[in-house]
């Protein structure tokens, strides 16, 4: 059952205050790696692999990755005063493809503090921000500083994509391996664009 807005505020601040910045978090994932470990409470040697294989993308996408300068110029002269708390895990293949653009989107205005949270360590928050039931990451929660309030929410993956997943899913009644392929295809063409189209709406 959902919490009131009053234990969502609590949670969230606990959250923020327990969180760390994408460096912090970037670390943590490696840091972990070197002890052939995940993040989150379950530990096997496939997470290990996910793991592995996204720190390496998301290294490759924060020295590669460049923003339309349309969107930096839209997203540096916004006025916000908002923390963006991601729940995540290292295992996640949507969060390495997502991190990186949210991360750069984030950089751009002092004004858009990014923290990062363990989904499983952040459970109960987790059970507020599901999708169609279920705890699927990263989940990006938007928090107004000033007025206390959640303003809206984004993930697991940008709206295309989750167009695509859908489309998919209803065709084929589940994703394949070649869906997976396709998607990973789709997130390297699409460098970030609808993230960045999505994360503007919200502010």
């Amino acid at each position: 059952m959902n919490s009131t807005a009053i234990e969502i505020d609590e949670l969230i601040k606990k959250g923020i205050d327990n969180s760390y910045s994408y460096e912090e978090y970037r670390t943590l994932v490696s840091d972990l790696l070197k002890e052939n470990k995940s993040t989150g409470h379950q530990q096997s040697e496939a997470l290990t692999n996910y793991s592995m294989l996204n720190d390496r993308r998301m290294k490759r996408l924060d020295k590669t990755l460049k923003i339309d300068p349309s969107i930096e110029n839209t997203f540096s002269k916004m006025e916000a005063n908002i923390t963006w708390l991601v729940l995540t895990e290292g295992w996640c293949g949507d969060a390495a493809q997502s991190l990186p653009v949210i991360n750069k989107l984030a950089k751009m205005n002092d004004g858009i503090n990014l923290r990062i949270i363990s989904r499983d360590d952040n459970d109960e928050l987790m059970n507020n921000f599901l999708t169609n039931g279920g705890k699927s990451i990263p989940k990006l929660i938007a928090y107004n500083n000033q007025s206390k309030e959640v303003v809206d929410s984004w993930g697991p993956r940008p709206s295309i994509a989750t167009k695509m997943v859908h489309d998919y899913k209803a065709e084929h009644g589940s994703l394949d391996p070649q869906f997976k392929e396709d998607l990973q295809v789709w997130y390297n063409k699409d460098k970030g664009r609808n993230i960045a189209e999505d994360l503007k709406k919200m502010l």
